[in-house]
Parts: C-alpha cells; sequence; structure tokens
C-alpha cells in the first residue's frame, strides 16, 4: 500500500489549494478515505472522509470551505481547500478509513485510520 500527498504550499489566507493523494496497492474504489491534519503541538484531527459510495464528512471547522473528491479511475483523492485560514496550516495526510459505518453515523471525529501517506505541509500566512 502506498499513499503519495502532494499539492501543499504556502499560501494567503483567503487563498485555496488543492491536495492530492495518489493511491497504489490496494482496491482503491473499495475502500473510504480520508484526510487527517496535525499542526505542531496540536492533535491530529480529522478533516474530511469519504465512502465507497461518495458520501462526505467533514469537520465542523472546514464544513464549507474544503470539498473531498475522489476519481477511482486514477486512483486519485482529492482535496479543495478554499477560504484558508492561519489555523488550517498543519502538516496533511491521506489515509484509508478502517470505521466508515461509524463515521457516517457519528462525524469524523470517531474515525479510526489505517494507512498513512507521508504527509504534504500546508502553511497559510
Amino acid at each position: 500500500v502506498q499513499l503519495v500527498e502532494s499539492g501543499g504550499g504556502l499560501v494567503q489566507p483567503g487563498g485555496s489549494l488543492r491536495l492530492s493523494c495518489a493511491a497504489s496497492g490496494f482496491t482503491f474504489s473499495g475502500y473510504a478515505m480520508s484526510w487527517v491534519r496535525q499542526a505542531p503541538g496540536k492533535e491530529r484531527e480529522g478533516v474530511a472522509a469519504i465512502d465507497t459510495d461518495g458520501t462526505t464528512t467533514y469537520s465542523d471547522s472546514v464544513k464549507g470551505r474544503f470539498t473531498l473528491s475522489k476519481d477511482s479511475d486514477k486512483n486519485t483523492l482529492y482535496l479543495q481547500m478554499n477560504t484558508l485560514k492561519p489555523e488550517d496550516s498543519a502538516m496533511y495526510y491521506c489515509a484509508v478509513v478502517k470505521n466508515p459505518t461509524r463515521v457516517r453515523a457519528a462525524g469524523i471525529g470517531s474515525a479510526d485510520f489505517g494507512y498513512w501517506g507521508q504527509g504534504t505541509q500546508v502553511t497559510v500566512s
């Protein structure tokens, strides 16, 4: 299993970025996926998740600003981030969601993550 994130960078507040996660080594379309972020000194935070049927779940902190999507033909997960704020600065990881049914019922805060990528840094300043 390999997950390779890209698309991070430095952006001004109010700006946009699009993150990508290229997946390989497993049947991408058969798994729920997510984006997770972690800032220095802060706990890991699930940002958004997408189930195999395309149903998405977002954290309250990004709802309305971030959009998660996937292209199963390209085995790629995307995160469109708009209206970025300094508090969005973090390392962003894509990860497999091990309990998508629980996430759909209880929110992304209940997510249990499996395989992880190496991350891509997002800095809003």
